[in-house]
């Protein structure tokens, strides 16, 4: 979408035109649309660096402005795929603001993979060694390092913790 038919003149395609543009897209045979992310970013890392998930960065438009793309392409025949992040967030997204001022041990900090050393999980290794020396970032505020497969400024959520904020408890049986 970044670069697909901007209808503002700010040299970013948005919503709006690609909306505008649904039926060239189905005649050009085209049954589904997979959108990379479009979610508030700092955009470190071309939108992967997601700062919010519940809104829609204003380059490509409104979340009013997605909803009528997505309506206008299922009238379309044409299904819509987001490419949604949940590996790890932005630096700057409120989660890990908050993880990194809340204490060790506490349920904000757990959102993420914290460690008072950079020695944990040693044998892995980094993705980006032309921009990376270590998996792991120390947070100056938080007083440990926190880990990163992917760039510094991309903390990874703690999936083996309930703490995250879209997991719940499910008791056994159910």
């Amino acid at each position: 979408m970044k670069a697909f038919f901007d209808t503002d003149g700010d040299g970013t395609g948005d919503f709006r035109g690609l909306t505008q543009k649904l039926d060239y897209v189905r005649d050009l045979g085209v049954n589904t649309i997979w959108l990379l992310p479009f979610y508030p970013s700092p955009m470190r890392d071309d939108g992967y660096d997601i700062a919010d998930y519940r809104n829609v960065n204003p380059r490509y438009g409104s979340r009013r402005d997605f909803r009528h793309f997505v309506s206008a392409a299922h009238r379309y025949g044409l299904r819509v795929i987001t490419e949604l992040i949940i590996n790890h967030t932005s630096d700057q997204h409120p989660w890990f603001q908050a993880a990194r001022r809340a204490p060790k041990g506490s349920r904000k900090r757990d959102f993420y993979v914290w460690s008072d050393d950079d020695r944990r999980f040693a044998q892995t290794r980094i993705i980006f060694t032309d921009t990376e020396t270590s998996n792991w970032a120390w947070d100056p505020l938080a007083q440990q390092y926190y880990w990163h497969r992917f760039f510094s400024h991309q903390p990874d959520l703690n999936h083996k913790s309930c703490a995250t904020p879209w997991r719940t408890r499910v008791s056994p049986g159910r």
